[in-house]
């Protein structure tokens, strides 16, 4: 008899429906009505808030002050950098119009502007701009400013969280006074995703550089996480870029420098989005739902109470009881919605809440708890002191579960080859993971690539430093490169 789960389909059976079905079990997120955009529900907001906060004070801790620009860009000021403008020309949402006017009883857009404006897809050019005007020695430098927004990308297949026309993302842009404390930032920042990603949000990622082909539109370099979820396929986490000064030099950040002599600042540019959390559904959820690690989670003990007949006062004076015993750091509710509790306990299943309390008279009478835990599905008896006393052991425990569950699945999809014939069988045969190889990191051959509809996901930071040859042109090389199916 097959195991009956919390969600319709399993990721077996579909991971692309499963997908779909954990947001909307968890009441994350909902489709708008304007196309390619998403609804992000309070549970699902209240995610990112929790991720917002935890990056946020990093970014802080680290020097950086936050700022706002504008979301409407000078198409004029693209065009200053053309390598970047071509990256992004295909993707951009752009304001013709502006005032709207009633014409045979339908609102139609009535005055032209006089040059288009570009909806941020980014905003290296319009920061780059404000710094033009900041910097004028090189006392006024390093310049580190971030910005929590909204970009728009004119995407043509989207799925919530992980491809939508609007997200939302944090942009960091900063300005320095050489080329070598540019690219210590961007390697510091890439660090910082990577702690992000892996220690605090339990995910399974591999740190590198991404190929030159596939850096940046504009970058000299661009580091990156590349996480891998339960099917397989690799996601491109979180970037930084190292930009050189090819953005200076396009919007003039230029400054005095210690000699007196006009320079251009060196730049850099780095950002983690609302993908994210798309990310974080399919790194750690299962056929019951949602999973959460606790750093993000907005709940970590929800409290049902069990309220039958005239002990209604008790129950409740009991659960409070509950949430004044628990340390400070603990997030609880106590949900007295009037729904039956299965429902309810299936509900927080599904929202990937760590511990559910069922508290009903026995509790009470007792002095005890009846706790579920999320990734098992267990019930549990203990006295109220025991739980209170061990709560924060047991979230540490659930952190360490989910991460090395995670971390076991991932490094079974892990597989290393030593030829392209070997590479190809590999993926013509159906299978998904990230495979390890030897490239040269040329651009030869890499069209073999694109009938696998594989891509090089990463030079990785930790290389093994061992001779082999090329997978894609048979030459002698010491670099290893992950290839994977991406979303």
């Amino acid at each position: 008899m097959a195991m009956k789960h919390a969600l319709k389909v399993t990721r077996k059976e579909d991971f692309s429906a499963w997908y779909q079905e954990v947001i909307t079990g968890a009441d994350l997120a909902e489709n708008a009505s304007v196309r390619g955009c998403m609804v992000i529900k309070p549970y699902g907001y209240a995610i990112w808030e929790r991720m917002q906060r935890i990056l946020d004070d990093k970014f802080k801790e680290l020097g950086h002050t936050n700022a706002y620009f504008p979301m409407f860009i000078p198409i004029d000021l693209f065009e200053r950098e053309a390598e970047h403008v071509a990256g992004f020309a295909k993707e951009m949402a752009i304001v013709t119009h502006h005032r709207l006017e009633q014409r045979d009883g339908k609102l139609v857009p009535a005055g032209e502007l006089e040059a288009p404006l570009a909806v941020r897809p980014t905003s290296e050019l319009i920061i780059g701009e404000s710094m033009a005007r900041w910097a004028k020695s090189y006392r006024d430098l390093p310049i580190l400013v971030n910005q929590w927004c909204n970009v728009v990308r004119w995407e043509m297949r989207t799925r919530m969280f992980l491809r939508t026309t609007e997200f939302l993302w944090q942009e960091g842009h900063t300005a320095h006074e050489t080329e070598a404390e540019a690219r210590d930032e961007a390697v510091r920042m890439h660090e910082v995703y990577k702690w992000f990603i892996c220690d605090v949000l339990k995910m399974f990622g591999i740190a590198g550089k991404k190929p030159d082909y596939d850096r940046f539109a504009g970058a000299q370099d661009t580091y990156t996480v590349e996480a891998m979820m339960q099917d397989g396929k690799a996601l491109q986490a979180a970037t930084s870029h190292h930009l050189g000064q090819n953005f200076a030099k396009a919007v003039g950040i230029e400054f005095q420098g210690r000699g007196g002599k006009l320079q251009y600042a060196h730049t850099t540019s780095w950002g983690i989005s609302t993908r994210i959390i798309g990310g974080l559904i399919m790194s750690h959820s299962d056929d019951d739902g949602l999973n959460l690690p606790s750093a993000v989670a907005p709940y970590h003990v929800v409290i049902i109470p069990l309220i039958r007949g005239e002990n209604a006062q008790d129950i409740l004076d009991y659960c409070r009881k509950i949430t004044a015993m628990l340390p400070k750091d603990v997030r609880y509710h106590i949900d007295t919605k009037e729904y039956a509790p299965q429902n309810k306990q299936w509900d927080y299943v599904r929202k990937g809440v760590p511990f559910i309390l069922e508290i009903g008279n026995n509790e009470v009478t007792s002095g005890s708890v009846c706790v579920t835990k999320r990734l098992s599905l267990e019930k549990q008896g203990m006295s109220l002191s025991e739980f209170a006393g061990s709560i924060e052991k047991m979230l540490i425990e659930h952190d360490e579960t989910l991460q090395k569950r995670n971390s076991d699945f991932c490094n079974s999809k892990i597989v290393r080859v030593s030829s392209y014939e070997e590479l190809s069988d590999f993926f013509r045969s159906g299978n998904t993971g990230f495979v390890q190889a030897k490239w040269t990191g040329t651009s030869e051959n890499l069209e073999r690539l694109d009938e696998l509809a594989v891509s090089i996901r990463c030079i990785p930071s930790a290389q093994s430093g061992t001779k082999g040859r090329c997978v894609l042109t048979g030459a002698e090389t010491t670099t290893d490169a992950i290839f994977a199916k991406s979303y």
